[in-house]
């Protein structure tokens, strides 16, 4: 694998080539990916009455899509029905484990009002079932879907250079229509080879790498392992060296309805360093005292990897130009900072208030960027920007203290904990006592407890 990782896919049927329809100026809309960005902005356009053409370049929305499993759908709720949606399992409960080579040190949360819909709106699915079944959501609301299809270049108006369209690998495949939304996902090459947005720098770069895994013994075998009931699944996070080994990162364990997903990330620069390949990383955590037991006798069906945009929100491009919008991951709209995991959530929203924001322009006839420029206002008032100004400095301090966080303090922290539940002839008070210790000496005694307390105050703050 190299180290910048395309999206791959599972292994597919082949189906015959689409045909080569002439769409040139016949829509209002163009929009670049059919993920969740990108079809969260062809329904909205569609429902405003306009004429939208999606372009996806798998041979179906998802299928060259990955990420770590679980949907956030809030604003998705309010865009479409989703009871008809392909959700495998909701969560049911969240558990986050520290990770030395041997040890694991966990927190387990299971709130009884998560079993109620509609389950604190996270549910675990499969992004080939799910982007599918989205955009064909955004097809019943009149856009037309070309799959098979990939956006090479932008067309500009020699005139005015305004975006007035897009160049794509088919025959005679330029494409023009007033507006371009570009939800092109992490590997944003048409974004950045428009000069619209700069290459992410390496250390705002994770890289991800997933497996779906099935048991040859299904029934029974998942609800079991984790304590599941009815449509209830888990969502376990993993962290400290015993997961991403010298890395900035964490592994994942998230269920589904006959399969799990197991995975990783890590900061990019790690992966370019004397860290193991991803799989050889991935192969390692699996094979970790605390997760082999989870994935005993599983195989694999599927494997995938991408790049994951960490940069936060001073990494946030330009999102709007004349006749063009940039939605989803490719304007790094990504929570990654090991308590909140969330992207689906912001590439639906900011597909929506890209959405919004056209069909307004395209009442008032205009195209150019300030009559867009609402979606980048409406966008910095949301829970979008807002979450990544409040996580900006999250990343920045824990690569500072990553000796701390990923390798002493699991370690410490698994020998306090045994220390403390010890079972020998001393009293009781001896081992909490030679516990207090051991994490006092792990943060550097009272005053470095105190002090590592005030640098991640805003976590809770």
């Amino acid at each position: 694998m190299s180290d910048e990782p395309d999206e791959t896919e599972a292994e597919e049927t082949p189906r015959e080539p689409v045909a080569d329809p002439n769409y040139d100026g016949a829509f209002d809309a163009v929009v670049v990916g059919a993920g969740l960005a990108g079809s969260a902005a062809a329904v909205t356009m569609a429902n405003e009455g306009l004429d939208v053409l999606m372009i996806e370049r798998g041979r179906y929305p998802g299928a060259k899509n990955v990420f770590g499993g679980v949907l956030y759908t809030p604003t998705l709720r309010e865009l479409v029905d989703v009871s008809s949606a392909p959700v495998e399992r909701y969560v049911a409960e969240k558990r986050f484990s520290m990770l030395s080579e041997t040890d694991e040190t966990a927190v387990s949360l299971r709130p009884g009002e998560w079993h109620d819909p509609p389950h604190n709106d996270s549910y675990t699915v499969l992004r080939g079932e799910f982007d599918r079944w989205f955009a064909e959501q955004a097809v019943d609301a009149g856009a037309v879907l070309l799959t098979e299809t990939t956006v090479t270049d932008l067309i500009r108006d020699e005139r005015t250079d305004r975006i007035v369209g897009v160049k794509t690998d088919r025959p005679n495949g330029d494409i023009t229509a007033d507006y371009v939304v570009l939800a092109e996902g992490g590997n944003s090459l048409v974004s950045e080879g428009a000069d619209l947005k700069k290459p992410e720098r390496p250390e705002n770069v994770a890289v991800g790498v997933k497996e779906v895994l099935e048991f040859p013994q299904r029934d029974g075998v998942i609800e079991d392992r984790f304590r599941l009931s009815d449509d209830g699944g888990v969502s376990y996070h993993y962290f400290g060296d015993g997961a991403v080994g010298d890395a900035v990162g964490g592994g994942f364990i998230y269920t589904n309805e006959d399969t799990i997903s197991v995975g990783l990330a890590y900061s990019i620069a790690d992966a370019r360093g004397r860290q193991p390949k991803p799989e050889q990383t991935l192969n390692a955590f699996k094979s970790h005292p605390a997760v082999a037991p989870l994935v005993r006798n599983a195989r694999t069906v599927e494997y995938g990897a991408k790049t994951i945009p960490e940069g936060g929100h001073e990494s946030i491009p330009q999102l709007v130009h004349d006749g063009a919008a940039i939605v989803g991951d490719a304007a790094g709209l990504v929570l990654n900072n090991g308590v909140h995991l969330e992207g689906t959530n912001m590439a639906v929203e900011s597909g929506y208030l890209a959405g919004e924001a056209i069909a307004e322009a395209a009442r008032r006839d205009r195209t150019d960027e300030n009559a867009l420029q609402s979606y980048p206002d409406r966008l910095e008032e949301s829970f979008v920007v807002k979450n990544l100004e409040r996580y900006d400095w999250l990343m920045e301090r824990v690569e500072e203290d990553r000796d701390l966080i990923f390798e002493e303090l699991p370690h410490g922290l698994a020998d306090a904990g045994a220390e403390y539940f010890r079972m020998d002839r001393e009293p009781k008070e001896n081992h909490a006592e030679e516990a207090r210790d051991r994490i006092l000496e792990t943060v550097g005694g009272w005053r470095g407890a105190a002090k590592l307390a005030y640098r991640y105050r805003k976590v809770i703050r």
